[in-house]
């Protein structure tokens, strides 16, 4: 039942700790990105490199895109990437797999290098040209972009990283050669060629595995960020020295915000003014940028912090938890159809959780998880090890589900995690699961609410009470309560 890189390859954590390297589950992505403004903040030579070597790809773009050498061929060639699955991170909620960057991504970056950015890499506030900066004005090009075009152009050095580590580390017989394709960039014929690694392999999926560092890792947002840029709109023109250009700023940012009557505007309104007025006056990005630049050592800080905890929270909790089922449950060893099956692991995962200290996994730092994806990851890490086949967000024509616990084609279960304190909850238990059974053909349907206070719990029981299925046994109630449990020597 190996969920994680070291338990499937054997080697130790603290191996994979001294060489730097993330953890990674091999069941399902974890959600962290690769943050470009951390290979620019590091003192490390190799990494000032690799985030030049970035620049330096992006102004061949510009270069291409503003003497028009581009067309259909090179956009594909040049722009669209495949995405890294090998290195388990980003947003999927089942395996790896994700869209990579196709067209979208490649029409956003070349519409913005060609009518805002065609002074990139000659910029005169910031130190440095940064890869996030394209993706600042204009939608498009979000934080998994970021990530994945930051891990494309650093394929080389991830896959030669991982080939040095493995190679030291791993049981030959866990190893292959294999040939990557858009490995390294080649600036004479402008093609990308591929290159031979012996890399770590997955013989379930055939497929390789690479690790990342992590401290080129974060979670959330990149550090600079469109979010940060648009709602720290007030204090950016502060630091600009020309007083005139400064007037103009906030004089076409009060005509683009039109203020209504009353006076009162919403945040949303303005997002939209500042958005608008970053588009007129591009200066104003590198201010923001030179703002993130003298503040890198806290980008540092946030980084290895939210790392920390997304390993503590995605590898050590699972891990404790995994252990309490498999040595109390029979959780991992279970009979019969996916119905009864879910079921009783529901039981076993809530009878953990409330009875014997499994409800730790939920926190961190006196904070219960705040996003269901979280949640939906956590419960894939936790029910690996099942005879039934476990997909999540089957979309079968109306709607996606969390999962779809199924074996062959007539057996199936569809299970809901849910967070309590979710806006929708009530209209989710209303309306989703019937039409959800009703498009997959499933005989059943199954919520799992999870609380973490008594609010929560009263609230929960208000809405089941209201729509006549309080106590209904598809609908299963799990007390993650950090201030209701038994004490440790009790629990055990």
């Amino acid at each position: 039942m190996a969920t994680y890189f070291h338990d499937y390859f054997g080697v130790s954590r603290d191996t994979l700790d001294d060489y730097g390297a993330f953890n990674v589950s091999i069941i399902n992505d974890l959600p962290l990105f690769i943050d470009p403004f951390l290979l620019f903040h590091s003192a490390n030579p190799e990494y000032q490199k690799l985030h030049e070597s970035i620049l330096h790809y992006i102004r061949f773009l510009r270069d291409q895109v503003l003497a028009g050498r581009v067309n259909a061929d090179r956009i594909k060639a040049w722009f669209h990437f495949p995405e890294v699955r090998q290195n388990w991170m980003g947003f999927s909620l089942v395996g790896n797999g994700g869209s990579g960057l196709g067209r979208k991504f490649a029409g956003a970056l070349s519409e913005n290098l060609a009518d805002l950015f065609a002074d990139f890499g000659a910029e005169k506030v910031s130190k440095s040209s940064h890869l996030e900066k394209v993706c600042l004005v204009r939608d498009g090009v979000g934080r998994d972009n970021i990530s994945d075009f930051t891990t494309n152009l650093i394929m080389d050095y991830l896959c030669s990283y991982t080939e040095a580590f493995a190679v030291a580390h791993i049981d030959p017989k866990l190893l292959r050669k294999i040939w990557v394709n858009k490995a390294v960039f080649n600036y004479g014929t402008g093609s990308w060629e591929r290159r031979q690694y012996t890399l770590p392999w997955l013989a379930r999926d055939n497929d390789f595995v690479l690790l990342t560092p992590k401290d080129i890792l974060t979670r959330d947002e990149n550090w600079i960020n469109r979010t940060d840029m648009i709602r720290d709109f007030d204090q950016i023109p502060m630091a600009i020295p020309d007083a005139e250009l400064r007037g103009q700023v906030f004089a076409y940012f009060e005509q683009e915000l039109a203020r209504p009557a009353d006076g009162e505007v919403t945040q949303r309104q303005l997002d939209e003014a500042a958005a608008k007025t970053f588009i007129k006056f591009p200066l104003l990005v590198d201010y923001y940028i030179r703002h993130k630049e003298q503040t890198g050592e806290k980008a540092v800080d946030v980084s290895s912090e939210r790392v920390t905890e997304t390993q503590l929270i995605f590898e050590e909790h699972v891990r404790a938890v995994q252990k309490l089922l498999a040595a109390t449950t029979g959780f991992y060893a279970l009979p019969g159809g996916t119905y009864e099956e879910t079921h009783q692991r529901l039981a076993f995962l809530k009878d953990v959780i409330e009875n014997k200290g499994g409800h730790r996994i939920f926190w961190h730092n006196g904070k219960a998880i705040q996003r269901e994806q979280d949640l939906h990851v956590l419960a894939r890490l936790i029910w690996f090890g099942s005879p039934s086949d476990v997909g999540a967000e089957a979309n079968d024509g109306r709607g996606p589900v969390d999962y779809k616990i199924s074996r062959g084609a007539f057996d199936k279960t569809l299970i809901e995690m849910k967070l309590a304190k979710n806006t929708a909850l009530r209209r989710n238990l209303e309306k989703q699961l019937p039409i959800y059974q009703a498009a997959s053909n499933a005989e059943s349907g199954i919520k799992a609410i999870i609380y973490f206070s008594l609010e929560e719990r009263m609230r929960v029981t208000a809405i089941l009470k209201d729509l006549g299925i309080e106590g209904h046994r598809d609908v299963v109630l799990i007390d993650a309560r950090i201030d209701n449990k038994p004490s440790a020597s009790k629990a055990a």
